[in-house]
């Protein structure tokens, strides 16, 4: 029985079409991204799937059921406006969603504890939550969140705001659910993150899913990309006709190959007229797959960094 099961759902605001006939399988026990730039329909869809709004057409399972309110108790769900009351004291807060899950105040005040610690916020437990920062904020609407141990967890952008080291920590306890048996869903735009924690791969790009797999699978039939250093000019490189684009970064260079083309045969060409020091072939990365497949769609990669911010029906 899959996580998430989405079957041709659409969701349009007025005249805008935010989600265009998805159909989307996330299976049980894997961590799943969801990327694409602002705009494309990523928090609609993790909207959706929660029941903030309703599809209009199509079908959402989620832990084979439909949507209710006994089964949001299974499911932990960090929005990306986080949610949390200003005016509140941090752990009473926590207690209080624990409460709203079905945890006893005793359990809950101990687990929201617990949180507080490993995010070293213990000292901040009797703060009020407007008096917190942003970053810190972000790891109390996460706290909030894993109180409960839920068996899906579904996140959006749940880096945006910390600091390295608790970037790290998050990302280490998506890694325990993970084995554990538990299925988290994120939506994110640091493709690094979700190159190294995600066993699939899911894109939306303008309300229409265009990529869909696991990581391998995203990557088949990629172009080829060398990175390459070398002496010389090789401005000629740019009208070669098996390069698709260099990336000239003042130490290396890195060339995307058309589909089809032979590494070998560039590497014959640039050594009659470069020194060339290094040429290392690896596939392309997350992040070069995006981008690319933003802009064939013809989408703004701006959306692929900066703010993650996103419009109704982003």
């Amino acid at each position: 029985m899959p996580a998430i099961d989405i079957r041709q759902v659409s969701k349009r605001f007025g005249t805008f079409t935010a989600v265009d006939d998805l159909t989307l399988t996330v299976p049980a026990g894997c961590v799943q991204g969801f990327l694409g730039p602002n705009g494309a329909g990523k928090t609609t869809t993790l909207r959706m799937v929660m029941n903030i709004f309703a599809p209009d057409s199509g079908t959402i399972h989620v832990l084979g059921e439909r949507m209710s309110e006994p089964l949001k108790k299974r499911i932990g769900y960090l929005p990306e406006e986080r949610g949390l009351y200003r005016k509140m004291r941090v752990l009473e807060m926590l207690v209080f969603f624990a409460a709203l899950k079905g945890l006893p105040e005793r359990e809950g005040r101990r687990r929201a504890q617990d949180w507080l610690q490993r995010f070293g916020l213990e000292a901040w437990g009797r703060r009020f939550v407007r008096d917190l920062s942003k970053g810190m904020q972000q790891k109390v609407g996460f706290i909030a969140t894993m109180l409960h141990d839920p068996e899906l967890v579904v996140l959006d952008e749940p880096f945006s705001g910390l600091d390295p080291v608790n970037l790290e920590f998050v990302r280490d306890v998506i890694l325990d659910l993970k084995r554990r048996g538990r299925t988290v869903v994120f939506s994110t735009h640091q493709m690094d993150e979700a190159e190294k924690l995600c066993d699939r791969i899911f894109m939306i790009l303008a309300g229409r899913k265009v990529l869909d797999g696991s990581l391998d699978e995203v990557r088949t039939g990629r172009d080829q990309v060398a990175l390459v250093e070398y002496r010389g000019e090789g401005g000629f490189l740019q009208r070669d006709a098996d390069v698709l684009r260099v990336n000239d970064y003042g130490q290396y260079s890195e060339i995307s190959l058309r589909p089809g083309a032979e590494p070998s045969a560039l590497l014959r060409r640039m050594a009659e007229r470069l020194q060339v020091l290094r040429f290392e072939l690896r596939q392309p990365t997350l992040h070069e797959i995006f981008v690319r497949t933003v802009r064939d769609g013809g989408g703004d990669v701006e959306g692929l960094v900066g703010t993650s911010r996103e419009r109704v029906g982003g």
